[in-house]
Order: structure tokens, then C-alpha cells, then sequence
């Protein structure tokens, strides 16, 4: 990375992990908003994700989550189809472009991170699909931090948020959140929601990215409002729970007791 990282016309800085969904979004921001800033930083690995789980949930539970995912990537091709015809449908575009300025970190919350943030000098940070930022990486540069979650805040703050809102019977509440970025996990004040609308084949594989094609636009009006200074967060009265992965068993159960995969 070098020092001179080029600016674009409006200081727009996304942070990510990368991945096709990311990258769906990043796409999606450029169409509408112009130019963009990257900084990108490498995923989690596996062994930090189980260790995690084990810290959090115990090891009966991780280990079900581990299995889940194990099955997840088994029937990971299933998915694919119906992807690129969601894809085709809403105009979500995987690749990266060639064109974006992207920085590279190991993470986030490194001081190669908030030295690249500072170096940008960002109007407004957009974030999504990372780890969990640190309060040094969202005091490292005076802007708004804005998060796009796949999920309705804060009933179905976390992971799969919209398995587990479709596994409880609330599919009303299967939507997409754009909001503030605190210490918490997705417990900013709410900028915009909207409910997503799933096919009877949509799986936990395909949910997020029926739901990032509702979630774009509302993510690139939320930034045009911090550039405008018109940023107007609230709170959404209703009851607050964070989520994990789903156990193997648990994902068994939903699937084959209500249709819910």
C-alpha cells in the first residue's frame, strides 16, 4: 500500500472483508453515488471463528455451528443458480471493478487500517461484512460510520438474520437495516428498513443476496444524507437479540418441521 492513496470526487470510504457479496455492494454504491474509496481487510480465519464460538456459545454449540457450516458449504453449489438469476434479475454485479482505489489490511482495527482512514480523510465511512470495529478504528477519522445489516435491527441484530426472523414465523421482520456503527453489535441508531421478499426455493445460501439488492439503494441514500448533513437516526422500540449461526440440528429441524432451509 502506498502513502499517496488516490481521493475520489466525494471522500466515500467503504470498509469490507471483500467476498461476492461485498463486492455486489461496493458495485452497487459506485453506480449510484460515483467514485468510491476500499479499504479491505483479510477475513477472519476459521480457527479465530471456532474459538470464538467456543468462548461464546460453548463447545456444544460451536460445534454444531461448525457442522452447520460444513453442511453449508457441501450444498453450497445448490445455491448457485438461484444466485445468478437473482443476480440477472436486480442487476447485482460480483466483480470487483478495476478502476476502484482499494487498500489492503490485515484488519480493520490495525493502525494500517486507521492510518489509511486518515490519509482519506473520509466524509463518510460506509461498512459491511466485517469484524467487529474497535472504538480506535471508529475514532480514527471525524465521520459518520454507516453499517448496512441484512437483518431487522435490533429484534435480529448478528448472523442469518433473516434465517432466524423466517425460523420464528416473522417474516415481516426479514429485512434489511442501514444504520449507525457504534461499539455495539448493530446496535446504532436506525437510518432506514425495509422488509425483503423471498421465493419458496430462497435458502440461508441465497437470503442475503435477495436482500442486498433491497438494501443498496436505502445504503446509498444514507450516504447522500451524511454528505447533506441530513443523517436523522432512531430508535426502533422492539425487542433486542443478537444471533449466531444456526446448530446443525436446530438447521435440521427448521428445514424439515417448517420449510425453512
Amino acid at each position: 500500500m502506498s502513502d499517496a492513496i488516490p481521493q475520489p470526487r466525494r471522500r466515500i470510504v467503504v470498509l469490507t472483508s471483500g467476498g461476492p457479496l461485498a463486492w455486489s455492494v461496493v458495485n452497487g454504491l459506485v453506480e449510484r453515488l460515483g467514485p468510491v474509496a476500499v479499504i479491505e481487510e483479510q477475513p477472519e480465519t476459521k480457527g479465530e471463528i471456532i474459538r470464538r464460538r467456543v468462548r461464546i456459545a460453548g463447545p456444544v454449540a460451536a460445534l454444531g455451528q461448525v457442522a452447520f457450516g460444513l453442511w453449508q458449504r457441501l450444498g453450497a453449489s445448490r445455491a448457485q443458480d438461484r444466485i445468478r438469476r437473482i443476480r440477472r434479475a436486480t442487476g447485482l454485479d460480483p466483480t470487483p471493478r478495476p478502476d476502484l482505489v482499494v487498500a489492503r489490511v490485515t484488519s480493520l482495527n490495525s493502525m494500517a487500517a486507521h492510518d489509511a482512514l486518515a490519509r482519506l480523510d473520509p466524509e463518510v465511512v460506509a461498512v459491511y461484512g466485517t469484524r467487529i470495529l474497535s472504538r480506535a478504528t471508529l475514532g480514527a477519522v471525524a465521520a459518520p460510520f454507516i453499517n448496512y445489516h441484512a437483518g431487522i435491527n435490533p429484534k435480529y441484530r448478528g448472523q442469518h438474520p433473516a434465517y432466524w426472523a423466517l425460523a420464528a414465523g416473522d417474516k415481516d421482520n426479514a429485512g434489511i437495516t442501514i444504520h449507525l456503527v457504534d461499539e455495539g453489535v448493530d446496535t446504532g441508531g436506525v437510518l432506514y428498513q425495509a422488509p425483503a421478499t423471498f421465493a419458496p426455493e430462497d435458502t440461508i445460501a441465497t437470503y442475503q443476496t435477495v436482500q442486498a439488492a433491497v438494501a443498496i439503494p436505502l445504503f446509498a441514500r444514507a450516504i447522500e444524507d451524511a454528505l447533506g448533513g441530513r443523517l436523522a437516526p432512531y430508535t426502533v422500540a422492539m425487542p433486542s437479540a443478537k444471533n449466531f449461526p444456526p446448530t446443525i440440528w436446530y438447521y435440521l429441524f427448521t428445514g424439515m418441521t417448517r420449510g425453512i432451509w
